[in-house]
């Protein structure tokens, strides 16, 4: 069967979409993740350590890193609640489980990356500056061991991370190029 298939392109048609909500909830915490590395990154890179503006910007990551697991957390909390539509059945079984495979990493990276950085926050003596403004004292002891290791979970996690979303959106790309309505599923209509 041909791309040019008229059967093909009836079945694809008939792919159904996600709902509003989902989609909503799935570009909005897709672009505060997209955020948040950027962020993490530039404060890794390009801010010197031991310095007041580091402070300034490690504690308005760790602000950010909240809300944003709030929306993480709100995300699963919907996809545990509504199974996504079926891929259409011109989809490979390959690419069916690929999918599956990926987006559950996804799922489990973006619950690891913050709770990870706030974990790591409260097994240090400076715990979080809510906004630069609010003290939330640690909860926990202060531990060089347990705050480094959590907090190389936190890096090689967002490296993760930062390579499964490059792998989805390659995936969402050839399937727009392929025009299998695969890609469309995902825009608000």
């Amino acid at each position: 069967m041909g791309r040019g298939d008229s059967s093909m392109t009836a079945v694809s048609a008939e792919a159904p979409k996600y709902t509003r909500a989902a989609v909503a909830l799935h570009w909005l915490v897709a672009i505060m993740i997209l955020g948040m590395i950027a962020l993490g990154l530039y404060l890794r890179f390009f801010v010197p350590r031991d310095t007041p503006p580091r402070t300034w910007w490690t504690n308005l990551h760790k602000s950010l890193g909240i809300i944003v697991a709030c929306f993480i957390f709100a995300r699963l909390a919907w996809r545990l609640r509504h199974r996504p539509p079926p891929l259409p059945r011109t989809v490979p079984q390959w690419q069916v489980i690929g999918a599956r495979w990926s987006h559950t990493l996804l799922y489990v990276c973006m619950v690891v990356q913050p709770v990870s950085g706030y974990v790591a926050s409260n097994f240090s003596k400076w715990g979080i500056k809510f906004f630069n403004h609010w003290h939330l004292p640690p909860w926990g002891w202060e531990s060089h061991t347990i705050y480094t290791i959590l907090n190389d979970i936190h890096i090689i996690n967002g490296w993760l991370l930062l390579a499964l979303i490059a792998i989805h959106v390659a995936a969402a790309l050839m399937h727009a190029g392929m025009r299998d309505r695969v890609f469309e599923r995902m825009l608000l209509s």
